[in-house]
């Protein structure tokens, strides 16, 4: 009884903390191996990096949670952020150039939602189809050529912009952590998307509408990913077209690192911003490494099916022992 009940202490102290200490972990290691990683200018660069990776992630997290997918980011990243770019260029209005790719995030997110809970489409199809419409849709508008840089104003303000000595886009990232959390644990929306995904049958058994509350998670993974669009775009200071490409796949390696469940009905907001930090800070040392990009996307893939492994093994672990007490 008490070895059962150890080792389960075990498997949940890592469920909530191992993420951390892995970080921990991965930053001493850094430091040690290059001397240059330590520096203002190198750690900002990183913190730089993480904020789409991390906006993104925080939408990621509701969906994944809810036990669905989204892998249209990267086409929806150049659609949207393209979009506010265009939009910029011909009213010099910021509201606006933040506004109508909100709306639009939200119009395709929860067209998203329908298509996965009225038509039945697996989500990682329908991510498929979304992210090629998107691609293709913002190359005819813009002809496969960048929105430049002269007519956007202060619209790179969101990007490179400061208030005081601390980065807007950081500020942005912690708003959006902040109130993501807050949906997710502390209202009944957010109860609503944890049951939703931890037992589909048995929410609906209990009267929730999942198929409104899974429209609902993407419509606002759609916000989120605009508000990711704008900072993205904002920090080149131009509209790419192509741009956002492996968005997708950092966004969802973040929110899995940081303790979001694959099979849904476990994780939460703020270690999306940890698992962004390991995955920043294990790309940041590869390129201080000179290590060739191909090698890192390998890591990345690593990485991935190590933080799966460790979800599943811990879940099987804590139910296994459940089951003997």
């Amino acid at each position: 009884m008490n070895k059962s009940a150890n080792k389960m202490s075990i498997a949940q102290f890592y469920q909530k903390f191992g993420t951390l200490l892995i970080l921990v972990v991965i930053f001493g290691a850094s430091a040690l191996i290059s001397p240059k990683f330590l520096t203002v200018t190198n750690l900002t660069n990183v913190l730089r990096q993480i904020v789409v990776i991390t906006v993104i992630g925080c939408g990621a997290c509701f969906v994944l949670i809810s036990g669905n997918i989204n892998i249209a980011y990267d086409g929806l990243i150049a659609l949207l952020g393209c979009m506010g770019c265009i939009v910029m260029t011909y009213t010099q209005n910021l509201f606006l150039a933040v506004a109508v790719p909100a709306v639009m995030g939200a119009a395709i997110g929860y067209a998203y939602g329908v298509c996965v809970t009225t038509f039945k489409i697996p989500g990682f199809i329908t991510g498929l189809a979304f992210s090629s419409m998107a691609s293709g849709a913002i190359l005819l508008a813009t002809g496969g050529v960048a929105v430049s840089y002269t007519g956007l104003g202060n619209f790179n303000v969101f990007g490179q912009g400061y208030i005081g000595p601390i980065p807007v886009c950081v500020i942005v990232m912690l708003v959006v952590l902040l109130v993501g959390h807050f949906i997710l644990a502390k209202t009944c929306f957010g109860r609503k998307v944890n049951a939703v995904g931890g037992n589909r049958i048995a929410a609906t058994t209990s009267g929730i509408n999942t198929n409104q509350v899974i429209r609902r998670v993407y419509l606002l993974d759609g916000i989120i990913c605009a508000l990711g669009a704008i900072l993205f775009m904002s920090r080149l200071n131009s509209g790419q077209p192509t741009g956002g490409k492996g968005v997708a796949f950092d966004a969802i390696t973040a929110a899995c690192v940081g303790g979001v469940s694959i099979s849904g009905g476990n994780g939460g907001v703020p270690g999306t911003l940890v698992g962004a930090a390991i995955v920043g800070i294990l790309n940041n040392m590869l390129n201080l490494m000179n290590v060739n990009s191909n090698w890192q996307s390998v890591v990345s893939g690593v990485v991935i099916l190590l933080a799966v492994a460790v979800d599943i093994t811990v879940k099987n672990s804590i139910t296994k022992n459940m089951k003997k007490v």
